[in-house]
């Protein structure tokens, strides 16, 4: 299972460093290795290699809602044909992959290997963000031009969306340094990867990511009272962030705010995203049951906005009215089924001081899910494939049982 594994951290760190994934030939590559590795993990099990299939709890919900969009194509309910097709293959290989690394992660070590992953390319798309802040020429990688404008930061055309990947890491890192489940050994480097994605984050000056952040480490400082921490463990995670904030002072908040000012009419308007809210929810009103389709909402907003201003609306900028618009009450059955499965299994998993260092992996990994839900009530991180695809990576974590030692059904090794 170790190709398998390293098949899925291959995808992801590819999905985040060509932008995201949003571009048509970025996701036909995340759907083709989504495929080939099924094929693989299909392959192993008909020679034996793979005992026991597993299907983790939020694996159906996910299952539900494909389906639901599937329908809409075979029934013809989707108001856009295409739109509904391609938004489904991406689904599709979310479900995909959310199924394999069930098979591929079970054991205490596999996630912690999982956990490294994270971490060490949190702290590497950081350093790389930081260094094209410093040395910013207008262009991705200082040298692709933007057709379609954006305000990027690190690898990503929208700094919002850069902003949604580090607060799904920050804490993954910052858990388990926090309660003191981190080797001495290891601590000093476990504390710059902790240090440097939060640095990133404010320097992105995402006002919905900062936001986040904060709930992540309120809902940190509860879980540290609720365990009765010391004020050691307290003292280091504060250590952490106090780091971070001396590293942007370092670096100049004044120039970052300066050159977003001035990029500002490229970003949607506070008033603009309540109204762009709103005109989804009126959207779901004539289509109650299950939606335009999903993928459908650019084709369908223009006739029920309120607040046009010359502008392409592609998103709704609240991926909850979104869905509502998209796939109706039967989407938000399935969305809140996830939501009722990820928080009650996430605190239960997480939140209990017996389980040790598996506690913490799914701790920093709940938490993460958490402060990205409470992000994408003003903006669309879940329809940035990378994004998306470490959430449910990361729900798989907060939710899954982990295993301790290697069990009968899981000694196949490639």
């Amino acid at each position: 299972m170790k190709l398998l594994r390293a098949g899925i951290c291959v995808l992801l760190a590819f999905s985040v460093l060509t932008h995201g994934a949003v571009e048509e030939w970025a996701m036909a590559v995340l759907e083709i290795g989504a495929a080939l590795l099924f094929l693989y993990w299909a392959a192993l099990l008909v020679r034996g290699r793979q005992v026991e299939i597993v299907l983790p709890a939020v694996f159906f919900p996910v299952l539900l809602f494909v389906l639901l969009s599937a329908a809409q194509l075979l029934f013809r309910s989707t108001l856009y044909f295409y739109a509904t097709r391609v938004e489904l293959q991406l689904a599709a290989s979310y479900l995909l992959l959310l199924f394999l690394a069930a098979q591929a992660y079970r054991t205490l070590p596999d996630w912690r290997g999982f956990v490294w992953f994270l971490i060490s390319l949190g702290f590497l798309v950081s350093i790389f963000a930081i260094l094209q802040h410093l040395t910013f020429n207008g262009k991705l990688y200082w040298f692709r031009e933007m057709r379609f404008g954006g305000i990027p930061f690190g690898p990503y055309v929208n700094r919002n969306h850069f902003a949604g990947l580090v607060e799904l890491l920050i804490p993954v890192g910052m858990v388990p340094l926090v309660l003191g489940k981190v080797q001495r050994e290891r601590l000093a480097i476990v504390v710059l990867f902790a240090l440097l994605p939060i640095g990133a984050l404010f320097l992105s000056a995402s006002r919905g990511g900062i936001i986040a952040f904060l709930v992540e480490m309120s809902l940190l400082a509860l879980l540290v009272i609720l365990r009765k921490g010391s004020g050691r463990r307290a003292l280091v995670g504060g250590s952490v962030l106090l780091l971070a904030l001396l590293l942007v002072s370092w670096l100049g908040v004044q120039p970052t705010l300066d050159r977003f000012a001035a990029m500002k009419p490229l970003e949607a308007s506070k008033d603009k995203r309540v109204a762009m809210a709103k005109d989804a929810w009126r959207i779901f009103l004539d289509h109650r049951l299950a939606g335009t389709g999903l993928g459908t909402l650019q084709s369908v907003f223009p006739a029920y906005d309120s607040l046009y201003d010359g502008k392409i609306v592609n998103h709704a900028h609240n991926d909850f009215a979104e869905v509502l618009a998209e796939t109706g009450i039967l989407g938000a059955l399935c969305c809140s089924f996830f939501l009722f499965l990820l928080f009650s299994l996430g605190f239960r998993h997480s939140w209990r001081p017996e389980n040790g260092a598996s506690g913490a992996l799914q701790s920093g990994a709940f938490l993460g899910c958490i402060g990205f839900l409470v992000h994408c009530t003003v903006d669309f991180n879940l329809h940035i494939p990378s994004n998306a695809l470490l959430f449910f990576l990361l729900s798989l974590l907060a939710t899954s049982r982990i295993y301790r030692a290697p069990s009968v059904s899981h000694t196949g090794t490639s």
